[in-house]
């Protein structure tokens, strides 16, 4: 116990473990990390492990070498200090303070504006507009003051260039309302190894509110789609943070097949309600299943080309993850990179929440979650509590509409009271499941789909 408590003066237990898992374990609780070893030696390392949790850990024995315990994952990483210069300590997470948002919302950037939505505050079957997350690019826009005013342009290789203002949409073509699962690109970011660049979504870059507009593919038939037209450029009124009016802030578009999928919406309302201005309003387009980086807030025109669209956000690393997978870290060679396209199956669980105490004596959990695959469905869930040794299969429901995100339940029994994890993994219709850790690593964090976890202290 001399060798943990002279660690615990220069770092904490928890800092250690943000820093390199493998040294926490070899150092501080002298556990073996030689590949094939599993889980701790014993005595000494495991009571400093159980007091560091906060409770004895009954599946200790399954516990992976150099894995960052839950109750410690979830804190906001230290930025990567100069050359030379002691680590930082991890910082709470600062939360929102914006008219009309929750202040659950945890703020990841603040130019442009970022936040996403803690997992257990998106428990709702339908989620609320005021936990819906926010990712900003740009300046925000001021207001509309009169929305129905507002107007958009369809134009490029079309037979008809079309101007329409929102109140247009809303008299000339029928309004449909879905309930749709909208992700940003980066959610998961976080979980890479090494950090990729951008900010560190968890699993909160996602929501899966009611959406009500017309449907893309209606207006694109009135401006008439020519054979020429293969790909989709979209642009909203956001300015640039340089300030340069001549500068998009980001444009993005899809090709011309996934453009016409009848559950694209151009977007005005939200749960009933107007679409607020820090999530679009009073338009914005609605691409489903593909990240939100496509859904172009404060909407002002669709452009269709003649071939894949160039504009910001679509070269380069941005939103675009390797063919081969390459050396985590490396540079990367854009030559080897494709569009990401639709969004990898995600489970979470919203209930518990993260660091969870419960009653001395419980001896089972009923469980709460989400799961979404983008353009696919959700086939199966299963949790664990004892480390992913064993697994149970989770009750999913089906879901509202296509693109919605499918709710799943389960209940798990403890054996003793202790420091649990419970793990969640969800299986698209494909077969496809969601890895352990974040694969495929690439520059800017897209992708990154490992399972999620939470800490639950029983005593």
């Amino acid at each position: 116990m001399k060798q943990v408590k002279e660690y615990a003066r220069e770092r904490s237990i928890d800092e250690l473990y943000q820093d390199d898992p493998e040294r926490a374990d070899a150092n501080v609780f002298g556990r073996k990390t030689d590949m094939g070893r599993r889980g701790f030696l014993g005595g000494a390392g495991l009571a400093a492990m159980g007091a560091a949790v906060g409770g004895a850990i009954p599946f200790a024995a399954n516990m992976p070498g150099g894995l960052i315990p839950a109750a410690f994952a979830q804190s906001t990483p230290p930025a990567t200090p100069p050359a030379g210069a002691a680590p930082a300590a991890p910082k709470g997470p600062q939360y929102l303070s914006f008219p009309g948002k929750s202040d659950k919302l945890v703020v990841l950037g603040d130019r442009p504006l970022v936040a996403e939505t803690p997992e257990d505050q998106l428990d709702d079957d339908t989620t609320p507009t005021n936990k819906l997350f926010v990712r900003n690019n740009g300046q925000t826009p001021e207001e509309a003051k009169d929305p129905d005013k507002w107007s958009f342009v369809i134009d490029g290789e079309v037979n008809k260039k079309l101007t329409l203002t929102l109140g247009e949409l809303k008299s000339k073509y029928k309004p449909v309302t879905r309930r749709m699962v909208l992700e940003c690109g980066g959610n998961g970011r976080s979980f890479f190894t090494p950090q990729a660049r951008g900010n560190q979504w968890t699993n909160g870059g996602a929501g899966c509110p009611e959406w009500t507009g017309v449907r893309l593919a209606d207006v694109l038939k009135s401006a008439g789609l020519k054979p020429s037209a293969v790909f989709s450029a979209h642009y909203g009124s956001d300015q640039h943070l340089s300030g340069d009016a001549s500068k998009a802030t980001v444009s993005r578009g899809v090709p011309v097949k996934k453009l016409m999928d009848e559950n694209n919406l151009i977007v005005w309302q939200i749960n009933g309600d107007p679409l607020p201005n820090i999530n679009g309003g009073p338009l914005r387009l609605f691409i489903a299943g593909w990240p939100g980086s496509l859904s172009a807030k404060w909407l002002n025109r669709i452009t269709l080309r003649d071939k894949e669209h160039d504009g910001p956000g679509m070269t380069g690393f941005s939103y675009r993850v390797p063919i081969k997978p390459m050396i985590p870290g490396d540079k990367g060679d854009p030559k080897n990179f494709r569009i990401l396209e639709s969004m990898p199956v995600r489970s979470i669980i919203t209930s518990p929440a993260n660091g969870a105490k419960l009653a001395a004596g419980t001896k089972e959990v009923k469980l709460r979650g989400a799961a979404w695959a983008g353009d696919l469905t959700v086939q199966e869930v299963d949790v664990s509590t004892d480390f992913g040794a064993t697994w149970t299969k989770a009750k999913v429901g089906k879901p509202k509409n296509k693109y919605d995100w499918q709710r799943w339940t389960a209940t798990v029994k403890l054996p003793s009271d202790g420091y649990y994890e419970i793990w969640t993994r969800g299986t698209d219709s494909r077969g496809v499941m969601q890895p352990h850790l974040a694969g495929v690593w690439n520059p800017q964090g897209y992708g990154g789909n490992a399972m999620h976890r939470v800490a639950v202290l029983v005593g």
